[in-house]
């Protein structure tokens, strides 16, 4: 096990990728000579040449539609988003074409490729860089969509996502890309290491249980499982015991796992960074309560973004920003604390 960064773990992910199979290649706005997003990409051109590390104008409609006719011809295009917030005038090349060729051609063509990209509210990015829209893909049949909460899991969903025949958005933490391991250690022990194996992956569809707990089960994805665990370590001080599901995908959804956690705490948190209308913690809020209900003590709990464009504003900005007191005062909400 190595103890790496967020970022780390995935350019190692993608380096085993494509050292393992020619037919990997990676597709978008400054991927080679400015070396992608916050230099995840920075030595690839040079390894790997610009054939497999392409570069393309500034055009996401061009990016996804490259990459979608490259996987049904026999590739594995791994489309790079500077932020998944741009994806959204390919929306209909990734909604209409990606998610549906497969299906409508009978499984003649495979589509197996991979959007990723940082996602999420960043550090005064203001409006158009700081949004959550992972549940405008996760609606889609058709898509997988992978959000990722530790390094681990950064690595191993992005190898699993490469190597499936299927379109996934793979939905990056912003916030966690440069996440020192020793904060990270701080949190829980053992949250930044990575395993070394190249072939171990995370498979899809399959929930994790961060930490145990009896009193509450707090459920989330992405950076808010880190949330999550630093609520639980608050709650902890108050002798409240928080059990924390970190759902790893959207799209497959594994529900078994916070419904198990539900039987034995009765009492539900879901977060989320995403505004809360019509959002993934609604879904998963409806599906508590509709094969929960017997096992449920208290109303499930949703915290969420404010229903509000992001602020540039810092102090505007963590108003709408959910943090760990947020899930807290939930939490203690499901256990009439407070």
């Amino acid at each position: 096990m190595a103890q790496l960064r967020y970022i780390d773990a995935l350019k190692l992910a993608l380096t085993e990728e494509m050292d393992r199979d020619d037919s990997v290649f990676i597709v978008g706005e400054e991927v080679g000579q400015y070396q992608g997003t916050l230099g995840l990409t920075g030595g690839f051109l040079q390894k790997y040449g610009p054939e497999r590390v392409v570069d393309t104008p500034i055009s996401e409609v061009g990016i996804i539609g490259m990459a979608i006719g490259s996987a049904m011809a026999g590739l594995r295009p791994v489309a790079e988003m500077m932020r998944m917030d741009f994806s959204l005038p390919a929306y209909d090349q990734i909604a209409q074409h990606a998610a549906k060729i497969r299906y409508m051609f009978g499984g003649q063509f495979k589509v197996p490729m991979v959007v990723r990209g940082p996602s999420g509210v960043g550090n005064q990015l203001s409006a158009q860089h700081s949004q959550s829209l992972e549940t405008l893909f996760a609606h889609i049949p058709g898509l997988k969509v992978a959000v990722p909460a530790t390094p681990a899991d950064a690595k191993g969903l992005l190898k699993t996502a490469i190597r499936d025949d299927n379109p996934v958005m793979f939905l990056e933490s912003l916030r966690m890309y440069m996440e020192k391991p020793e904060r990270l250690e701080a949190i829980q022990p053992g949250l930044s290491e990575v395993p070394d194996d190249p072939e171990w992956m995370v498979p899809f569809g399959q929930a994790q249980v961060l930490r145990e707990g009896t009193d509450v089960t707090l459920i989330s994805y992405s950076t808010m499982s880190i949330a999550c665990l630093r609520a639980a370590n608050q709650l902890a001080e108050q002798n409240i015991s928080a059990e924390v599901v970190d759902l790893r995908t959207l799209l497959p959804l594994d529900m078994e796992t916070p419904l198990r956690s539900l039987k034995k705490t009765h009492r539900a948190v879901v977060v989320q960074e995403q505004w809360g209308l019509y959002g993934c913690a609604a879904e998963i809020s409806a599906q508590l309560a509709e094969r929960g209900f017997y096992d449920l003590d208290a109303p499930v709990q949703r915290v969420t973004g404010a229903f509000v464009p992001m602020p540039y504003s810092k102090p505007l900005e963590d108003l709408a920003y959910p943090n760990a007191d947020d899930i807290v005062a939930a939490a203690k909400r499901t256990l009439f604390a407070q």
